[in-house]
C-alpha cells in the first residue's frame, strides 16, 4: 500500500483526502516511478471542482497530480529506454503522481535535469533538484508552446506577457528573453521582484499603471474579465500575435498545452544548464494540498509549489 492524495468526488476542498491505496503496477509501455515530488496547477481546482468534467471526466477516487518527478523502480514488458533507478520527469495525463508511486507510460517521459538554478530564497528540500523538476512538466510545455509555437516570439520584438508572476509566467519570460525578445510583463507587486530577477525588461503593476501598445506579441496567462482580454488585442501593432491560455482574446487562438516530450527534454537541459531557472515558493506534504487548494481559489498562491508525497514539507518555504 502508499499514501496517495485522492479526490473523493467533484466539489470543494472537503473532497479531497490523504488515504492508502495498492501501489500501482508497471503495465505494458509503462515504469513504475518513486514520486519524489508532483506539483500544483492552478486547473486542478477547477477539474476537483467539476467545471472541466465535460473534457476530463473522473472516476473515484481519483489521484491528482500531472506533474511528475522521481525514480524509476520498476519496468513493465515492451520497455527498453529506463532502467532502474533512472531519474525521470514528465506529464501524466490521467493524474496520479500526488501518490509515493505512479504507473506512467515510459513514452511520456524524459531524463529529470541533474541541477537546478532556482530564484527566490528559501531552504531546498532534501529531494535537491529532482523534486524540484516536478515544477517543469505542465507550466513549462504551456510557456514554450505559446511562446514557440503559437506565437513564434523572435529576436528583437516586443512581447507582453500578462499575468506573469505565475508558474506559466516565469516559464514565457526566460522563453522569449532567450529567443531575443524585449520582454514587458504584468504582475502584483508581491511578483514584480521575481519577474525581473526571471529577465523581464519591465515589470508593471496591472493594478495601477497602463499597459503598452505596439506590441508585436501578446501572451495572456491570466483569467481577466472578457473585457479586459479584449482591451489586450488592441495593445497589439498591426499585424501582431496574440495567444491566450486563460481568458480569450477576441480575434485571437486559445490552446490548451499539448503533451510533447521532445519539448520537455529540450526545456529539462535548458534548467540544466541554468538557462532555464525555476521560480519554485512553496514545498508542501500531500497532506496541505486542500490547503494549497483553498489558498489558490483566495488568489493567494504565485510560482510553483511542489507537492511531496514522502515527507511533511516546509512551511514558508519561500512563498
Amino acid at each position: 500500500m502508499m499514501k496517495a492524495a485522492l479526490f473523493h468526488g467533484y466539489g470543494g476542498t472537503e473532497v479531497i483526502q490523504v488515504g492508502r491505496v495498492p501501489v500501482p503496477v508497471a503495465g505494458p509501455g509503462e515504469v513504475l516511478v518513486q514520486i519524489a515530488a508532483t506539483s500544483f496547477n492552478p486547473s486542478d481546482t477547477a477539474l476537483r471542482a467539476g467545471a472541466l468534467r465535460e473534457v476530463l471526466p473522473l472516476t473515484f477516487p481519483y489521484i491528482p497530480g500531472w506533474d511528475v518527478s522521481g525514480i524509476v523502480v520498476a519496468v513493465g514488458a515492451g520497455v527498453t529506454r529506463w532502467s532502474i533507478g533512472d531519474r525521470v520527469m514528465g506529464r501524466a495525463d490521467s493524474g496520479g503522481a500526488a501518490a509515493e508511486f505512479a504507473a506512467v507510460s515510459a513514452s511520456l517521459l524524459v531524463e529529470a535535469p541533474a541541477s537546478v538554478v532556482r530564484v527566490g530564497s528559501g531552504p531546498e528540500p532534501a529531494e535537491g533538484a529532482l523534486a524540484l523538476a516536478a515544477a517543469v512538466p505542465v507550466a513549462g510545455l504551456t510557456a514554450w508552446q505559446a511562446v514557440h509555437e503559437h506565437t513564434n516570439v523572435s529576436a528583437g520584438q516586443r512581447v507582453l506577457v500578462n499575468g506573469a508572476g505565475g508558474g506559466v509566467g516565469g516559464f514565457a519570460v526566460q522563453l522569449a528573453k532567450l529567443a531575443g525578445a524585449t520582454v514587458i510583463a504584468t504582475a502584483s507587486s508581491r511578483s514584480a521582484a521575481i519577474v525581473a530577477e526571471l529577465g523581464a525588461d519591465e515589470v508593471i503593476d496591472y493594478t495601477d499603471s497602463p499597459l503598452p501598445s505596439g506590441m508585436d506579441v501578446v501572451i495572456n496567462l491570466a483569467p481577466v474579465s472578457s473585457e479586459t482580454a479584449a482591451g489586450l488585442a488592441t495593445l497589439l501593432r498591426p499585424g501582431g500575435t496574440a495567444v491566450s491560455v486563460a481568458t480569450p482574446i477576441p480575434g485571437h487562438p486559445s490552446f490548451t498545452a499539448r503533451n510533447v516530450p521532445a519539448q520537455l527534454a529540450e526545456l529539462g537541459a535548458l534548467v540544466a544548464k541554468g538557462e532555464l531557472r525555476l521560480d519554485v515558493t512553496e514545498a508542501v506534504a500531500l497532506e496541505e494540498l486542500a490547503r494549497v487548494h483553498r489558498r489558490s481559489e483566495a488568489g493567494r498562491t504565485r510560482g510553483k509549489i511542489i507537492v511531496l508525497p514522502a515527507a511533511r514539507g516546509w512551511p514558508g518555504y519561500g512563498g
